[in-house]
């Protein structure tokens, strides 16, 4: 059952979501454990745990998979209202295999029901009841339809007033670096939150000194831009104000969605009302606890779990 229509939601996030293979261990590389992904979905399922109101927009397939899907946004409490179904294409897979180089991926997503997304799927009156729509650079790439859906989708966010963010989230194997930097400076001036890792914000500046980055990014437009640098932690840009956050030291088996983790993360906490640097601590918190399981989903931390973290992690500090 879908909430009333008047029902209000923190976040609302567009893209494609996944069933996950995750490769258990070095040891044992022909076992796979069986999870979800998708950036969108999952930063949405990381607000959600978090305390937030989410509800998604997408398409999955009408095959045990889509079914899948379903079950697991209706039992963290996502809003399925913009969620079709679609009875002519597939649900998309992916597989995560760990090596010494960290984690890669391999997918099987081709014409998938995500992909075959329309602007016409995306209810403005779904957006209207969000604070906050969440897109990414993924969530443009599958297709030319999902690239005009994105657009479509942060269009009616604007004219609702909705606070639009933004990851990039270049993934190559989807689109060719050209075709994705034209996009990401088309979409740039329209969130007021662009959100890239900085291998990310590197690749399409050409630029590696982190400031420098910072500066090309408000130079195409950005409000606020936050760096994630994984290990490094993170860098806030907001108002001629620069903050360094620095990451927690967490014994990681798998990084998969950890930037995902952050992103929803962080709009759980701007959603509660706390300043964007507040809001990042908190995410990064979130997004190292995330690494110590395997998979995108499973892992994600509860608001609880990340309190109780930061309080252990002051406790060691102060000694």
């Amino acid at each position: 059952m879908h909430p009333a229509p008047s029902t209000s939601l923190d976040v609302v996030a567009i893209g494609e979501a996944m069933v996950e293979f995750n490769q258990a261990s070095a040891q044992d590389p022909r076992t796979y454990l069986q999870g979800f992904g998708g950036d969108t979905s999952n930063a949405l399922i990381a607000a959600v745990r978090q305390g937030a109101k989410g509800g998604y927009i997408t398409r999955v397939g009408d095959d045990e998979f889509g079914r899948m899907l379903l079950r697991l946004w209706r039992e963290e409490g996502v809003d399925t209202e913009g969620v079709g179904i679609d009875p002519a294409a597939a649900t998309g897979v992916y597989f995560v295999h760990h090596g010494e180089a960290g984690h890669a991926f391999s997918y099987l997503r081709a014409g998938s029901a995500a992909s075959r997304i329309q602007p016409g799927d995306v209810a403005p009156a779904l957006i209207r009841r969000a604070r906050f729509l969440h897109v990414s650079g993924i969530s443009q790439a599958i297709s030319a339809s999902a690239t005009d859906t994105v657009f479509h989708a942060v269009d009616a966010a604007r004219a609702a007033g909705v606070v639009v963010t933004y990851d990039p989230n270049l993934r190559l194997k989807l689109w060719p670096l050209a075709r994705a930097r034209a996009i990401v400076l088309a979409t740039i001036p329209m969130a007021d939150y662009f959100l890239p890792s900085f291998e990310d914000a590197q690749l399409l500046s050409g630029l590696d000194d982190p400031h420098a980055n910072m500066d090309w990014c408000h130079a195409h437009g950005a409000r606020v831009v936050i760096f994630k640098l994984g290990e490094q932690g993170s860098w806030v840009s907001e108002g001629g104000r620069r903050t360094r956050i620095t990451a927690h030291r967490i014994d990681a088996v798998d990084a998969t969605g950890a930037g995902d983790c952050f992103d929803g993360t962080l709009l759980a906490r701007l959603a509660a009302g706390d300043d964007t640097v507040s809001a990042a601590r908190w995410a990064s918190a979130a997004a190292a606890l995330k690494t110590t399981g395997y998979g995108a989903v499973a892992p994600l931390p509860t608001h609880r779990q990340v309190a109780r973290f930061l309080a252990e992690s002051a406790q060691v500090s102060a000694q």
